[in-house]
């Protein structure tokens, strides 16, 4: 069922509620401002909600009522109009009603997560799940290929929760439809992901022709123990700047370089270091210190799965390893130290002469 928007707005008690500021008094402001007809109080709008009801993954007391209301909003016409950043750095334009539910996405994100320091927000951005996936859902197959993207993302994030898992199997029905009817490389990825996580079989699509939609069929999570998905996962990454280049905008659910997300899966479905070796070898040749938490750090703390102590000998794959990396000098800028943490964990120097020294003189 979906809320009338009027009604929310009035019959909330919004200075007993709650957001990062304190008191949610002026909350409604802002809601009522995403129907202005100036695209750029609507953005302002907009980001004023992301900064004060779902900042940095946190949830208030005023979340839940105020996604409420954005569900309820988006069949408005005025959400037809396009949406600005305020920020004149960023160029990208999306339909409005897309960035209401990418709000909508990451709202139902967090709810999954929950926040410990408010249970009670927590739970009631869950209560919420049902009235704002009633509002999210026609616009699967919506005609506009964003809007389409950002409600899947959305829909997907919110049949996460097992109390709305009936409704999953009308969700992938449509999403098939709209798999069989669409030819583009991203939007066939968004709903192949969406059918894996919702616990449907992607086997078929490992042979896809493309090779973005090869990988999507293999994150699926019912395919963590399939070789040949992981086959997929270790291929992909053996260029993993061509993996970057597939998906320029993250699509959603998915935040950085699509390597971090290729990489995470690949680590989690093997145990030997050997077994990613060149994986890890390709990354190192375009990884930096700048990403070194996504990619190159998880990748040596395979490698070195106990603190190297000096004088031991080095594997064959260590070897090689350390030796790429060595030989990338943006692995070790002197005005960035989040290497550091990887690499002493491993037991290993921070600085890249005393990596390449420890490599000339051990066998």
């Amino acid at each position: 069922m979906t809320h009338d928007p009027r009604l929310l707005l009035k019959g909330t008690d919004w200075s007993s509620l709650e957001h990062a500021e304190g008191p949610a008094e002026d909350t409604p402001v802002h809601l009522s401002r995403l129907l202005d007809e100036d695209a750029g109080v609507r953005s302002e709008a907009l980001e004023r909600l992301e900064e004060t009801l779902l900042p940095g993954g946190a949830l208030f007391s005023a979340t839940a009522p105020a996604a409420l209301f954005v569900a309820a909003i988006l069949a408005d016409p005025r959400t037809l109009g396009q949406w600005k950043s305020p920020h004149p750095w960023y160029d990208l334009r999306h339909p409005f009603r897309a960035r209401l539910l990418e709000w909508l996405d990451d709202l139902a994100e967090n709810a999954v997560r929950g926040d410990p320091d408010r249970p009670a927000a927590a739970d009631a951005c869950r209560a919420a799940r049902p009235a704002v996936h009633d509002a999210v859902s026609p616009y699967i197959d919506d005609p506009d290929p964003i809007v389409r993207e950002a409600a899947l993302g959305a829909a997907c994030a919110l049949l996460k929760a097992s109390d709305l898992a009936e409704r999953r199997p009308e969700a992938a029905a449509r999403v098939r439809r709209v798999l069989a009817t669409c030819g583009g490389r991203r939007e066939r990825a968004v709903a192949i992901l969406a059918l894996g996580r919702w616990g449907h079989d992607t086997t078929p699509l490992l042979a896809d022709p493309d090779p973005a939609v090869r990988v999507c069929a293999a994150l699926s999570p019912g395919l963590a123990g399939n070789p040949q998905a992981t086959r997929v996962l270790l291929d992909a990454l053996q260029d993993p700047a061509a993996a970057d280049a597939w998906f320029t905008v993250p699509l959603p659910q998915f935040d950085g370089w699509f390597r971090f997300t290729l990489l995470a899966a690949l680590l989690e479905r093997t145990t030997a270091f050997e077994d990613v070796l060149p994986a890890a070898l390709a990354v190192a040749r375009i990884t930096s210190d700048f990403t070194v938490d996504r990619d190159w750090g998880p990748l040596l703390a395979r490698a070195f799965p106990r603190p190297y102590v000096p004088g031991d000998p080095l594997t064959a794959a260590q070897r090689a390893f350390l030796g790429a990396l060595a030989g990338n000098f943006g692995c070790f800028r002197d005005d960035i130290p989040d290497r550091l943490p990887w690499l002493h964990g491993a037991g290993l120097p921070g600085a890249r002469p005393a990596v390449q020294a420890l490599l000339d003189r051990t066998p």
